[in-house]
């Protein structure tokens, strides 16, 4: 089955082509960092506007790519939430409209369970069931997945996110944008036991997060630079963007063996943006080794949003027979900026 995916959550616009039976065969990606950059963040209504422009050329382009016609699907599918709604809807639109012109099902697809499902598109990939770290832009959460669509959550953040609290922290440093890899850059030049920064919720006794409470001791941190005269001066800020990248990674780690421990499952997966970050790589897949366990991560070109993600979850929910490919199309869509991702579980 060959099934097209669109992503288009907030400011990367990705067209991917998977085959249920040999893997992605093709993808393409813009990135709109370059015009948010002046902005310091990304602008929904820029964003939206520029999803227009490339959603078509990068179709063509993945189609090409492939071999494969239009009317060699079988399927088309696009993310639906969470996300910026007026982005979502760019790609849920074009998706509908283009399945509707070639007499196609089309797959709505919780944008998370794309991340979630998105280490399995590796050439090494980890077996039901394992627990998932999912760390994506505004979500940080543990789940136990026994299986596509068997999702349970283990915990989850209260407050700002881990991808948050590197591109808060980031901004208070005066860094550009996109903060969290701006972040990272810098920390490597610094040493990370040089601030003594919190570890919020590390002793809690549950799996959840909460990462407010180390943006609020950066900005004091920042200001006692700033009281020194020091706030410019680039050992300083570089030891304290490594202090925060060793905090964030410290947290996410911890709860992460926690979780493995609860559920005597020896298998961990890493989904998401943050999931790039080398250091939480690395910490990791030395902590998993010692207890005899595995990590997986995605491909790091595939960390970010992509279209890959959402072809390939629609193809394994297709495989594990949770889409009704038969059932009636219409060119109606609807997109949700807010959504659960237990909605999508299959019903206990």
């Amino acid at each position: 089955m060959l099934i097209i995916g669109f992503e288009s959550s907030c400011d990367e616009t990705g067209v991917a082509i998977a085959c249920t039976e040999r893997g992605l065969l093709a993808h393409a990606l813009h990135s709109q960092i370059a015009m948010h950059r002046e902005y310091g963040g990304v602008v929904p209504e820029l964003a939206s506007r520029d999803h227009i422009r490339r959603i078509v050329p990068l179709t063509r382009q993945v189609l090409q790519e492939a071999g494969v016609r239009p009317a060699d699907l079988d399927a088309v599918a696009y993310t639906a939430g969470p996300g910026l709604a007026g982005a979502l809807l760019v790609g849920a639109g074009f998706a509908r409209a283009f399945a509707w012109a070639q007499d196609l099902p089309a797959i709505p697809i919780h944008h998370l369970e794309g991340h979630l499902l998105s280490p399995l598109l590796a050439d090494d990939v980890p077996s039901f069931p394992f627990v998932a770290l999912l760390v994506s832009g505004g979500h940080t959460q543990l789940m136990r997945v026994d299986g596509v669509g068997r999702y349970q959550l283990l915990g989850e953040t209260l407050d700002d996110a881990a991808g948050e609290a590197f591109d808060k922290s980031a901004k208070l440093m005066g860094l550009g944008y996109p903060g969290g890899p701006e972040l990272s850059r810098l920390a490597q030049q610094g040493d990370p036991r040089a601030c003594a920064l919190p570890r919020p919720m590390l002793h809690s006794g549950d799996l959840d997060f909460s990462f407010s409470g180390l943006k609020t001791a950066v900005l004091t941190r920042m200001r006692a630079l700033q009281a020194e005269g020091r706030d410019a001066d680039p050992a300083a800020r570089a030891d304290l963007a490594a202090s925060t990248e060793a905090a964030i990674v410290d947290v996410l780690a911890a709860k992460s063996l926690q979780a493995l421990r609860r559920t005597g499952l020896k298998t961990l997966v890493v989904a998401g943006g943050v999931g790039a970050n080398r250091h939480l790589r690395e910490q990791l897949q030395a902590a998993l080794a010692g207890l005899g366990g595995r990590v997986y991560f995605p491909p790091l070109h595939l960390c970010t949003d992509n279209g890959a993600m959402i072809a390939w979850a629609a193809a394994l929910r297709a495989r594990a027979g949770l889409v009704d490919l038969a059932a009636p199309q219409d060119a109606g869509f609807a997109v949700r900026p807010r959504w659960d991702l237990q909605d999508v579980c299959v019903p206990a």
